[in-house]
């Protein structure tokens, strides 16, 4: 049996969680900008989509209708067993036992050890991936984090989406 998944979630969003909400879509791809520098010189940083959140830190709104478009700094020095995760569209509790699933912080301190990554950025980021209205993302807290990944000279930035 063929599933298409993209139209299962948008007739899920429609239907119950968020009927106005708006599919943004593009005439073309984002453009693709190579790095300045190989890899083994450059600072990475995470951004995340899996709610993760330090425990001292509220967990995201997983009440509101219109989804959470906030976000949660993580250090770079954090441990995984003070993190927690808080998210709508998946069940948390499966990943809880291996954060690394959705936020592979060790997996990149083993590829700093290693010398395949310069150095890891002094945070990283972190939202919950529902959001259905998407302009205070887009216009405040996407670029808040852009301007913080800039500050912190990352080179490159890992997406992990949940």
């Amino acid at each position: 049996m063929d599933m298409n998944f993209a139209q299962i979630e948008k007739q899920y969003i429609r239907e119950r969680a968020y009927p106005d909400f708006d599919w943004v879509s593009f005439d073309r791809p984002s453009p693709v900008n190579p790095p300045r520098k190989p890899v083994s010189q450059c600072r990475v940083a995470m951004v995340t989509t899996a709610g993760v959140h330090l425990k001292t830190d509220p967990p995201f709104n997983l009440r509101s209708r219109i989804g959470d478009h906030t976000y949660r700094e993580i250090p770079g020095d954090a441990n995984l067993e003070d993190l927690l995760l808080a998210h709508v569209g998946y069940n948390t509790g499966y990943v809880s036992a291996d954060k690394n699933c959705v936020f592979p912080l060790n997996r990149l301190r083993e590829l700093e050890a290693e010398g395949v990554i310069g150095a890891l950025a002094p945070r990283h980021f972190s939202f919950m991936g529902y959001v259905a209205v998407t302009d205070p993302l887009v216009n405040e807290t996407a670029p808040e984090v852009a301007d913080k990944l800039k500050a912190d000279g990352v080179d490159l930035v890992l997406l992990a989406p949940a």
